[in-house]
């Protein structure tokens, strides 16, 4: 099953997702040079209390350090990914902040922890907070139809925003539209407006009846984000940046209105392209993912975010999202992964919990470990598969082996009929 963002789709089939839609593309892929390894800070400090047995996350000594190091430079080589960020953050067990690889394959700058990176769906957990956050404040309900919001949706008032918000609408996603993808590969610097992204959803048929399954679709957020601009009057950056971002301390995160991408950052590579050639996506506008993958952050902010998205509280302790609806959003169902569950904007993925983000050229993976108040963040620029895998996705699973082995970061690739 696929599992990251807002990915694109080029073909026929399409499969349902954990966090995106996943179609395999056809011909071989291209891959970049085998990066090279940069030392990155690392601080391993080990404490007795609590054990690693109890709290499910092992001590980052110097051994475990040294494992992790060969491990990321390992699948580095492997995938052929260009770099890579990891940041590892516990209370007790200490921490482990290193980029191997590079920054830019033409001129071999290297990766380096503080680059700003693209997070595709990890937008989505910033998108349903503001939702939630109206929750709080009576002006939506979770239970509402989207059709008392927004006009024209299919099945518009039978599909609720709690169903949107859960991936359960059965709405078709207009990111696996064949003219959506020809539209923005043949001129990636266009803007897409919101109600152009609907309109490639909504010539299709619904994929099933509202609440019936589990089903990844970006176009469940770009409903939400309407939402969330018509019951805030204000655009929807705006309300993350002030409810969200401000509170948070997240000084370098961004919701962009389109391709501008703060210095300094990874140049990111795909091969989400009209020929399936691999390309530079760096400059490519991002208005396409809008409310459902368009944000922009940094390593130290989305450490931040982990703790606080899982948690439903800013680190100065306020809240940001109330218990009850905390609660609500941490209800993860089953989806068709076992182990996965898939709540409000947020996955539970064997105890991990958090959300990951690929478009072209980035991905991401931001997670919380509530029992041992462990972050894990990887950040690395290209979005091209793995023998099927999103190498954000191999990444995670290879570390989470050596830091929380009862606990592994395992989504399988394999597509789920709808």
């Amino acid at each position: 099953m696929g599992h990251a963002c807002t990915r694109l789709r080029r073909g026929a089939a399409t499969a349902t997702a954990v966090g995106m839609l996943m179609v395999p593309l056809a011909g071989g892929t291209a891959r970049a040079a085998p990066p090279t390894s940069v030392p990155g800070p690392v601080t391993a400090a080990p404490s007795p209390t609590p054990s690693p047995s109890a709290s499910g996350i092992r001590t980052l000594g110097p051994s475990v350090t040294r494992q992790l190091d060969r491990t990321v430079r390992s699948v580095l080589r492997e995938t052929r990914v260009p770099g890579v960020t990891v940041g590892i953050w516990t209370p007790h067990q200490g921490r482990y902040v290193r980029s191997f690889g590079v920054a830019d394959k033409s001129t071999g700058r290297r990766m380096s922890p503080g680059l700003y990176m693209r997070i595709g769906s990890e937008t989505k957990t910033f998108t349903v907070t503001a939702l939630l956050q109206l929750a709080d404040q009576g002006k939506v309900k979770l239970d509402d139809p989207i059709g008392k919001y927004v006009g024209d949706v299919p099945n518009g008032s039978r599909i609720t925003l709690r169903q949107l918000a859960g991936m359960r609408s059965g709405l078709y996603n207009y990111s696996a539209d064949p003219d959506f993808f020809k539209a923005l590969t043949s001129n990636p610097t266009r803007h897409f407006s919101p109600r152009e992204l609907l309109g490639y959803s909504f010539r299709h048929p619904a994929l099933f009846p509202p609440g019936q399954k589990f089903s990844y679709s970006n176009t469940n957020l770009v409903l939400l984000g309407l939402v969330v601009e018509k019951e805030s009057g204000r655009p929807l950056g705006g309300s993350i940046h002030s409810g969200i971002l401000g509170p948070a301390g997240m000084r370098n995160t961004l919701f962009p209105a389109g391709a501008e991408f703060p210095a300094p950052h990874a140049q990111g590579y795909t091969d989400q392209t009209a020929t399936g050639k691999v390309a530079d996506a760096t400059g490519w506008n991002t208005s396409w993912g809008w409310a459902a993958g368009a944000m922009i952050s940094t390593l130290d902010d989305l450490r931040v975010w982990a703790r606080t998205v899982a948690t439903g509280q800013f680190p100065d302790g306020r809240t940001m999202v109330g218990p009850a609806l905390q609660k609500q959003r941490l209800n993860t169902p089953p989806t068709p992964v076992p182990g996965v569950g898939y709540g409000l904007g947020i996955f539970d993925v064997h105890g991990w919990v958090g959300h990951n983000g690929s478009l072209p050229g980035y991905e991401s993976l931001t997670v919380y470990y509530p029992p041992a108040r462990a972050t894990l963040v990887v950040l690395l620029n290209t979005d091209i598969n793995y023998r099927g895998q999103e190498p954000s996705t191999v990444f995670g699973e290879a570390i989470t082996k050596i830091i929380s082995p009862a606990h592994v970061f395992n989504l399988p690739a394999e597509p789920v009929a709808h």
